[in-house]
């Protein structure tokens, strides 16, 4: 995500409407790198927000609402010193580059009236903000830049302020479409995007891929390789790019095909051709709101569910771990009916038997022909006290069986725990979902809480509602913990329930309000069923359903898990776009 310099200057019209009437009310720093000037205007307050980070650059016009610190950072307390107060006079940009110059005027100490100027210079990751006074010295900036870092360009208190190297290109807002089509054809040898990155000033390279996409209907070459009606069709779009800026843009977000922002843009992007979807928005800092939101939701997310994942994988690795133990040990256990032979094979051999002794070769007649076989024995022990060992490891190894099947049965049914709840994490669409799944675990034992000063409560959320194409409401359980709370306590007996067999999913129940339910319905709630379960991508997946009369909750049992009689099995397919169609928004 590039923010170029025309759409910089398109961000700077929204702002410019401030200019005269607006001062600053207060100043934050929410983040290392983000400033917010809170404006008091006769039209209404307005939030300034900047970010100098080199993966979120912008200056906009903002309506988020953003987290303090306790103590505001020392770049922050000095903007309060120097602009509390301050009234905003102009917002200029220097030429189509990625630099807004914010002109403010405060009274000093001495009661004096001052012009400082706020350098916004959003440039990847030497974007930055910087704190001018009336001579033209940088007062302070959000980063610093030592004379090690560049020598070019130090960013230091009490040093001019420089302004970066210049670029030699040409504004299309300045420059006529022939003089922009020469400086391109002056780049005959290069792709035309290329070429076109190469000659017009402020634009990213999506922007210079619209150029070249419309010039070449979707094709690519090179400039030489241009033809009459190419160029006519490159000049034709050039000055209609030149009208579009001049009339304001389309604030333009582009989104993969999941709605996962990718970039943003002043035009109408065409050139995927259907691998990407495009939103509209009414202003560009609306624009910024939103495609930081969304992104900021969407990084947040992997970065969370990506630790719940780890914590999830490993604690299923131990069980398994644990079980494979186990399961050798039960196996190795299974041969105690030995330990028995051997014990009575003794025990009835006492009188031929010394102490002192290490082997007793003695028939079997356990066993046909009664072979003989050779028992070992301890030296230091009687031949009835050999017996009595034998006799007391056959009853460990008998007990150990029993107590082993108990805790295989008890691991295996805690690794199915566990997949369900992965499975919760590979359907969770939002934070609040992810908030549900860690207090789940945490209510079953498997996190602690962190920290252990007061936690915010998470956000409750109620189960995602559908309507039957025959008006019957369907409703799908988020996670474990409320798939209980609406099979056992909110639905009623002749309700319908619904799960994939033997398969990791959400609870679903269909209000019948005492109603007979047509097979249309069940048939929709199945695939609901189905949708959101860990067999969403299969085919032909079994769907058990039964009235919820029929469905039970053992005492002790982990969250989600129920036992149900009197059931029919639906076989059916995931449909997604049944799901859409039938959620309630």
């Amino acid at each position: 995500m590039a923010i170029d310099g025309i759409f910089l200057s398109l961000l700077a019209r929204e702002i410019e409407p401030l200019c005269g009437n607006a001062r600053v009310d207060r100043v934050f720093q929410p983040a290392r790198e983000t400033l917010i000037l809170a404006l008091r205007a006769k039209g209404g307050n307005q939030k300034l927000l900047m970010s100098a980070s080199s993966q979120t650059p912008r200056i906009q016009l903002t309506a988020g609402s953003y987290e303090n610190p306790a103590a505001p950072p020392m770049f922050c307390m000095l903007l309060r010193k120097h602009l509390s107060g301050a009234k905003l006079c102009a917002v200029s940009q220097v030429s189509l580059d990625r630099i807004l110059m914010l002109h403010f005027e405060n009274r000093n100490e001495l009661g004096d009236l001052v012009t400082l100027r706020l350098a916004v210079e959003i440039m990847g990751r030497h974007s930055n903000i910087i704190l001018l006074g009336e001579d033209g010295k940088i007062i302070d900036a959000i980063k610093r830049v030592d004379l090690q870092t560049s020598s070019v360009r130090p960013v230091l208190p009490g040093l001019p302020y420089q302004l970066p190297p210049g670029q030699d290109k040409l504004s299309l807002l300045e420059s006529e479409p022939e003089q922009v089509l020469e400086r391109i054809c002056s780049y005959p040898e290069l792709p035309l995007h290329k070429a076109v990155m190469n000659a017009i000033l402020g634009i990213s390279p999506v922007v210079a891929g619209e150029i070249a996409g419309y010039a070449l209907r979707g094709g690519e070459g090179i400039v030489s390789s241009l033809d009459a009606e190419q160029l006519s069709r490159l000049r034709f779009f050039l000055q209609e790019m030149k009208e579009r800026i001049a009339a304001g843009g389309t604030p333009t977000m582009l989104l993969t095909k999941e709605g996962k922002p990718k970039d943003l843009c002043f035009l109408e992007i065409t050139q995927y051709s259907g691998l990407m979807l495009t939103k509209h928005y009414e202003s560009y800092s609306e624009l910024l709101d939103a495609f930081f939101r969304e992104r900021d939701l969407s990084e947040r997310m992997h970065q969370r569910s990506g630790d719940l994942f780890r914590f999830l994988a490993n604690t299923s690795e131990r069980i398994e771990r644990k079980l494979q133990h186990q399961r050798e040990e039960l196996l190795q256990s299974r041969d105690r009916d030995k330990l028995r032979v051997q014990a009575d094979l003794i025990n009835s051999n006492l009188y031929r038997l010394q102490k002192g002794e290490t082997v007793a070769r003695l028939e079997n007649f356990y066993e046909p022909d009664s072979p003989l076989i050779d028992i070992p024995l301890d030296a230091r022990l009687t031949p009835a006290q050999n017996a009595q060992r034998y006799y007391a490891e056959y009853r460990k190894a008998d007990t150990a069986e029993r107590m082993l099947k108990t805790l295989i049965e008890k691991g295996e049914a805690e690794y199915a725990y566990i997949d369900t709840v992965l499975d919760e994490l590979l359907r969770a669409t939002c934070e609040a979902e992810l908030d549900a799944i860690r207090e789940e675990l945490i209510a079953t034992g498997y996190m602690r809480r962190r920290g252990t000063g007061r936690e915010k409560r998470p956000q409750k959320l109620g189960p995602v509602r559908y309507r039957s194409s025959d008006g019957f409401q369907i409703l799908q359980g988020r996670g474990n913990v409320q798939n209980d709370q609406l099979t056992m306590k909110d639905s009623q007996k002749g309700d319908i329930w619904f799960h994939t067999q033997n398969i990791p999913g959400s609870h679903v129940v269909i209000r019948t309000e005492g109603k007979p339910v047509p097979e249309r319905t069940l048939e929709e709630a199945a695939k609901i069923a189905a949708y959101n379960s860990k067999a969403k991508q299969s085919s032909l997946v079994p769907v058990d359903y039964t009235e919820i009369r029929n469905v039970r909750k053992p005492a002790g049992a982990r969250p989600g898990f129920v036992l149900y009689v009197n059931y029919q099995t639906a076989v059916v397919t995931p449909d997604e776009e049944l799901c859409e169609r039938l959620k309630e928004k």
